[in-house]
């Protein structure tokens, strides 16, 4: 009978070997050869060096210029007119360099709070490999130290549409000059006679959240315009908790006359808590939203609202990554597409001025 111990030792260490010169179980060891997500860094780096340095034959790396021209695109659900956008973006990107999209929705949520730690499903990255895709496009997404480092190793490149978190150095990602946006929709409130103007934000830890309000904030003190700390409340990105924060803005002893929302599905909840309270906009409450979907159009009055470019964003990571494919790192990690504000019919000076 044929001894297989002696085919191993001819074809070199085996993967016992392998797992005690790095001090982990053969399981382990086993996840990482079959690239396997599961397992910590500093053990998958273990393992990696002792395969390297005993000369262990693994399976061939991912190797995107021979893999299919098929692309995946994650996103944190389809059932939004910003996941809309997006895809139109790539649709578009993708059909004109010959591409497939393979669409994954659905991330893992923390249930802290609506849009918080947007991750991909264990197991997810695993089948990506198994469908042999080119690279991936995360939109809104946070991912682990572990996923990047799974990433790496099966030198996968991707790109970050619009990072939930600031990503690692070298993380290539797109987004829009949330900054400045803040500072435009602010301004524009200046511009008509306000100076209680309350925000409306995200989340604190979100970077596009935070930024936005960074610009509120720095516009008024441009403007020489007392900032109150009690104007600025988080919602989350939710419509409904963003109703409650503008009733709690309404309740101050001296309530704003004008609100930044810093997404338009929230200013949604904000025309929903004046309305309750008999207020109109803009006679009582000036509304400046962000994004400018298909929503902002369709509420009445009108609203005004920061347009990010969310199509061209995501076209723009797609060519980006097709670039990465073809084994071009670009020079510069990070890629803002500018905002600009959208007059509609939402704000109006203060009443009587």
């Amino acid at each position: 009978m044929a001894r297989t111990a002696s085919a191993s030792t001819s074809a070199g260490p085996t993967l016992a070997v392998v797992a005690r010169e790095a001090g982990v179980s053969v399981p382990t060891a086993s996840k990482v050869v079959n690239g396997r997500e599961d397992v910590a860094p500093e053990t998958r780096r273990r393992v990696t060096e002792a395969l390297d340095r005993l000369g262990y034959v693994r399976r061939p790396r991912f190797d995107a210029a021979k893999a299919p021209r098929m692309v995946d695109l994650v996103v944190h659900s389809l059932d939004s007119s910003w996941s809309g956008a997006v895809l139109h973006g790539v649709e578009e990107a993708a059909y004109d360099a010959g591409l497939e999209v393979v669409v994954t929705a659905g991330l893992n949520r923390a249930r802290s709070g609506p849009r918080e730690d947007l991750r991909p499903e264990r197991g997810w990255l695993d089948r990506l490999v198994v469908r042999g895709s080119s690279g991936v496009l995360f939109n809104l997404a946070e991912l682990t130290p572990t996923q990047y480092a799974w990433l790496e190793q099966h030198r996968i490149p991707f790109v970050m549409i619009d990072p939930a978190v600031e990503p690692p150095p070298g993380v290539v990602s797109v987004g829009a000059a949330n900054w400045q946006g803040g500072v435009t929709a602010t301004e524009h409130l200046l511009r008509l006679g306000h100076e209680r103007i309350a925000v409306v934000a995200g989340q604190r830890r979100k970077l596009c959240s935070s930024a936005r309000v960074a610009g509120y904030r720095s516009a008024l003190t441009s403007a020489g315009v007392r900032h109150r700390p009690e104007y600025v409340r988080h919602a989350g990105f939710d419509r409904a908790v963003a109703r409650r924060r503008m009733r709690e803005l309404l309740e101050l002893p001296v309530p704003p006359t004008a609100v930044f929302v810093c997404s338009d599905a929230m200013s949604l909840g904000v025309y929903e808590a004046l309305a309750e309270r008999g207020l109109t906009v803009p006679d009582d409450m000036s509304v400046v939203g962000f994004d400018d979907l298909p929503e902002a159009r369709w509420v009445t009055p009108a609203l005004t609202t920061v347009r990010q470019p969310l199509s061209e964003m995501s076209a723009t990571a797609l060519r980006l990554l097709l670039r990465m494919m073809d084994g071009h790192h670009p020079e510069s990690t990070r890629t803002e597409l500018s905002t600009r504000l959208v007059e509609r019919a939402s704000t109006a000076p203060p009443r009587g001025t």
